[in-house]
């Protein structure tokens, strides 16, 4: 099945307009909220069949978000906030007060939480309209987007295949043209993994920049991040996400970012680390090729491009300890008692973690400090460290792992992503190009705490390299 072949025709006009384009365009009035909020109602009952994007979608709920939305700026047209009208759906790791938080687990089907998460407030403290919680994997453990209690959710380039995860209902969303942006989480990689795999923009900032409450399950690695279709949107949101909030423990204390202020400012001659391989990961032919190609437009953007091959060792054994661990005690007693409700290969892994010694996770942890320091040592030396987001394009949807991969290999054959949510760095996913009609992702990294570097370096290789938006028309 070619790309482009799968959806439905004729398509909402939505499904054309960029974030930027939608806020805008209500806050002129050119666009009537509840017209735009209906457009995707039909979009989503087309698609939402084939790609299986939602968890829980309710569209009363939705249409009254508009209706109020709509009053508000009748009584007062400057009320209207910075995502005023923007349709935003939520990953079902996140919280919302509105909808069950599922963790895509049979068990959880019931699970509610009386509070939003911060970032869910955020968005909507701007007069975003939340649209319904989206699809992952269960507890987010697999880097593919099948879960029992919702089955598999499909990439719009080939329904044949996964999008990835597992924030995969929000890229699957987007790259489908649903809605351009969407909140995900990434604790591995569940933000870029899914935007490489479906052609479109995945951000997660720096560890604490964009607070979590209630707590994460896997506290020491997880980040909220943003899907998009293109780098200005995702500034938008995270700007807007980002920011101290005290319930969460690892918050920073800084303000939210200015990531859309930089996009389109001067990039300078930025040192950059490109490494194909980082030392250990297996990458496709195709996707060296066009993740090459980035690089090398990066080069003519003015970059001083350095190539580097070993940077560390493989550190999958120390992110699995950290990420599973913490999961498989906060399950405790479930992963026995509620085992048959539960994903085989997700309660697989965690009963081995939850049998592991404690110095056998304290000698890992010890370990973690150690790549930290690898990776402080290689960003004294350069600004950015630039690899391929994902060693392949994406596979049957029926698999745990791409081929040649452990079947039992959850989110390790992900070998670019993780290292960074063990580090906490700023990372975004950018479309590299095509490898066999699949889109391939192009990787890059930040310093602490640089997201508006990285967003103006972002900006400027979309800019040179534009990627048309993935509309099915």
């Amino acid at each position: 099945m070619a790309a482009g072949e799968a959806l439905p025709k004729n398509r909402g006009f939505v499904s054309r307009l960029s974030a930027h384009d939608i806020v805008r365009m209500i806050a002129r009035r050119e666009l009537g909220i509840e017209e735009m909020v209906r457009d995707v109602l039909h979009d989503i009952e087309a698609v939402e069949p084939l790609l299986n994007c939602f968890v829980a979608f309710y569209p009363d709920h939705v249409l009254a978000q508009a209706a109020e939305l709509e009053r508000r700026m009748a009584r007062d047209p400057s009320s209207i906030g910075p995502l005023g009208g923007l349709p935003i759906p939520v990953k079902d790791l996140i919280a919302a007060a509105r909808y069950p938080t599922t963790f895509g687990s049979k068990p959880f089907r019931e699970n509610r939480t009386d509070a939003d998460a911060p970032a869910v407030e955020r968005i909507l403290s701007r007069q975003a309209i939340l649209f319904g919680k989206t699809t992952t994997s269960e507890f987010g453990c697999k880097a593919t987007g099948f879960s029992p209690l919702t089955g598999h959710t499909r990439n719009p380039w080939n329904p044949s295949l996964t999008p990835g995860g597992s924030s995969s209902g929000s890229a699957a969303a987007v790259a489908a043209g649903l809605v351009p942006v969407a909140l995900g989480t990434d604790g591995g990689g569940s933000v870029r993994i899914p935007a490489a795999l479906t052609g479109i923009v995945g951000f997660k900032p720096t560890f604490g920049r964009a607070p979590v409450h209630p707590v994460s399950a896997t506290p020491t690695v997880g980040h909220i991040g943003v899907l998009a279709r293109n780098v200005r949107d995702a500034a938008l949101i995270v700007d807007a996400i980002t920011g101290y909030d005290a319930r969460d423990p690892y918050a920073v204390p800084l303000p939210p970012t200015a990531g859309l202020a930089a996009c389109g400012r001067a990039i300078g001659r930025p040192r950059i680390a490109y490494s194909p391989t980082l030392g250990y990961a297996r990458p496709e032919a195709g996707v060296l090729r066009t993740v090459g190609e980035a690089v090398e437009c990066l080069a003519a953007l003015g970059c001083e491009v350095t190539v580097v091959d070993a940077v560390f060792d493989d550190p999958a054994d120390i992110w699995e300890s950290e990420f599973y661990t913490d999961l498989a005690v906060k399950l405790g007693d479930q992963l026995s008692t509620r085992r048959d409700e539960m994903d085989g290969d997700v309660v697989s892994k965690l009963q081995h973690y939850a049998g592991r010694d404690l110095l056998s996770h304290r000698q890992l942890a010890l370990k973690r400090y150690r790549l930290r320091d690898q990776v402080r040592t290689l960003f004294a030396r350069f600004d950015f460290v630039v690899t391929p987001t994902l060693p392949v394009v994406a596979f049957p949807v029926e698999r745990t792992s791409p081929a040649g991969y452990r079947a039992d290999d959850l989110v390790a054959w992900a070998s670019y992503t993780y290292p960074f949510n063990l580090t906490g760095h700023p990372a975004i996913s950018l479309p590299a190009g095509l490898s066999d009609g699949l889109p391939t992702g192009l990787q890059i990294v930040g310093g602490p705490f640089e997201e508006e570097r990285l967003f103006a370096l972002a900006a400027a290789y979309e800019e040179a390299r534009p990627w048309p938006l993935l509309n099915r028309q």
